[in-house]
């Protein structure tokens, strides 16, 4: 019986992880064609025009941003929204979460490193605000490090003195993947 209880989990981690990953890209195709067929002439439509024009609306959307003028009315936006009780909430955590995914910007991050808690015992994380640590402890040197949690979104941002900090030579993705998953698997 045990061994066909440790041979169902095997397959189920075999399978799971890729089922799981093409459900999601099936779901998010199925829902950007069924979001964007009602306004493409029928006669015109065929499948895949829909993630065609998506991911057009999109590209063209960060091509925008470039502009000064665009860039500006974006923020006046942000700003307004940053204003109305629960909206403001969940677009704080939306913020968030692609500040956290577009993490290795070299202008957003100086590199993953190690912070030393306690002798021996180190957490993984992100320098994110050297100038933020500068301004907020004028007479500490202390820069901010953003550390996930594991499997889940989310983390904590530390400020720590600058000698806690040791740059770690492995990739920003790399690290992500060990931290979100409790460093069960750390290299592909």
């Amino acid at each position: 019986m045990n061994k066909i209880i440790t041979l169902s989990f095997k397959g189920l981690a075999a399978v799971l992880p890729l089922t799981l990953t093409l459900y999601f890209v099936y779901w998010f195709m199925e829902g950007t064609e069924s979001l964007l067929q009602p306004y493409v002439p029928q006669h015109l439509y065929f499948p895949g025009l829909g993630i065609l024009l998506a991911c057009g609306i999109i590209m063209v959307a960060g091509l925008l941003m470039n502009l000064y003028f665009i860039n500006g009315l974006v923020s006046f936006f942000n700003r307004q929204i940053e204003k109305i009780p629960l909206v403001k909430s969940i677009f704080a955590a939306i913020n968030d979460i692609m500040t956290v995914f577009s993490i290795k910007d070299k202008n957003n991050s100086k590199g993953v490193v190690s912070i030393e808690i306690q002798p021996d015992m180190h957490l993984i994380g992100f320098v994110t605000g050297e100038q933020t640590g500068k301004e907020l402890f004028e007479r500490d040197d202390k820069i901010g490090v953003y550390v996930p949690l594991s499997y889940q979104i989310g983390g904590y941002t530390l400020y720590v003195n600058r000698s806690q900090v040791t740059p770690l030579k492995i990739s920003v993705e790399e690290a992500m993947r060990v931290a979100l998953t409790g460093g069960v698997k750390a290299k592909k």
